[in-house]
């Protein structure tokens, strides 16, 4: 008697979907108290430091034979700073997507949300408790950074069918891509290193997360 046999098999990814991979941006620069960053339509625009440099090259290196069809980077020099390596590397020209910038943190910009939180501010403890970038004053409105996520990855997606696409992008970003592919608390996926790469695969009707906080190419990854 002949017994069918059913295998276990690797997620298929539909030929229509859109493969994308979220890089964080490497390192950015230190902020010094009372020396803000420069601001670009109000966000906090500093340069990579040194070792964003380095994981820049590392990303180049883990992504150079991943077929990668195109590269997006936001309006923020980190970005495109991060993904210089690997356009140069496949002759690709990065296109910027200014609604994939982080979330708007109001009065907190220019690098002062860093020293709030470092200090344990009690507005900064509200935010993580409540999971709400609007409790910063002046802060981005949940709904506000959902709808612009959503819609700059709709339209990457419509733009790349078939394709597998990298974005370089921010940690808040990325938190906010893969809670609305979970449909998890707002802050579930807040916890990105730099350099990292998550991926979802994005069809007509759903998202499915695929990897998070990906950095096996980074010396310094923890085993």
């Amino acid at each position: 008697m002949l017994v069918t046999t059913y295998r276990q098999g690797s997620f298929p990814v539909p030929d229509s979907a859109l493969d994308l991979l979220l890089v964080r941006h490497g390192q950015s620069a230190a902020y010094l108290e009372g020396q803000p960053f420069p601001l670009v339509d109000g966000h906090g625009d500093p340069p990579l430091s040194e070792q964003g440099r380095e994981q820049a090259s590392k990303v180049a290196e883990r992504l150079a034979d991943a077929g990668i069809g195109a590269i997006y980077v936001t309006t923020l020099r980190r970005t495109s700073q991060t993904a210089a390596p690997l356009a140069e590397r496949l002759g690709l020209t990065p296109v910027v997507e200014p609604e994939l910038r982080e979330v708007y943190l109001g009065e907190w910009e220019g690098g002062l949300y860093r020293k709030m939180v470092a200090e344990l501010h009690p507005i900064a403890q509200q935010m993580f408790t409540e999971e709400r970038w609007d409790v910063i004053p002046g802060g981005e409105p949940l709904a506000s950074f959902d709808g612009r996520v959503r819609a700059a990855i709709g339209r990457i997606a419509a733009d790349h069918s078939g394709q597998r696409v990298a974005v370089f992008t921010h940690g808040g970003v990325i938190g906010q891509a893969l809670a609305m592919a979970t449909g998890s608390r707002p802050f579930a996926f807040n916890a990105s290193d730099n350099a990292s790469i998550s991926r979802i695969v994005v069809t007509s009707d759903k998202w499915y997360v695929r990897t998070f906080n990906d950095t096996a190419h980074l010396a310094e990854a923890a085993p």
